[in-house]
């Protein structure tokens, strides 16, 4: 089990991301914000992404449609899975964006789908993005993010 502080940093990113993405969600009125949300992939397949970005999706039960954006918290317990097992299945299903967050280093590694193929666009710690999804673009800086950590 992973000592306390690490968890504490992982639920404070977590909310900060949800605060985040939640304000500037106000002009997609189709999209919300979840944290720690079955997805449920297929009849065999379901994943819980950290904090993710899903719009047009109305069942009460679990995420049914593929997000536009998911966040994973690397840690050193969960980082092959992030990295590997959860980056091939986010880019088969077509999530636009897979931000890999990164405590120790206050990193943030984005990756934006083309053709279900992830291409990297680079690392953030103190940069604004901006994020283009369906009707929306959503600008957020990751020195907002990190800034309380360092």
């Amino acid at each position: 089990m992973a000592p306390a502080p690490i968890i504490k940093k992982h639920q404070k990113l977590m909310e900060i991301i949800f605060a985040l993405f939640s304000e500037k969600l106000n002009e997609c009125k189709n999209c919300e914000v979840l944290i720690e949300e079955d997805w449920k992939i297929d009849e065999k397949n379901v994943v819980r992404p950290d904090v993710s970005i899903v719009c047009n999706d109305s069942n009460p039960d679990f995420i049914a449609k593929t997000p536009k954006i998911i966040f994973e918290i690397v840690s050193p317990s969960t980082a092959l899975k992030d990295e590997n097992i959860k980056f091939r299945i986010y880019e088969k299903e077509g999530v636009k964006y897979y931000i890999l967050i990164y405590p120790d280093t206050l990193i943030a590694k984005i990756f934006e789908n083309q053709n279900f193929q992830y291409k990297k666009v680079g690392e953030f710690d103190v940069e604004e993005f901006t994020f283009d999804i369906d009707e929306c673009k959503i600008d957020i800086s990751f020195d907002d993010i990190f800034k309380s950590f360092r």
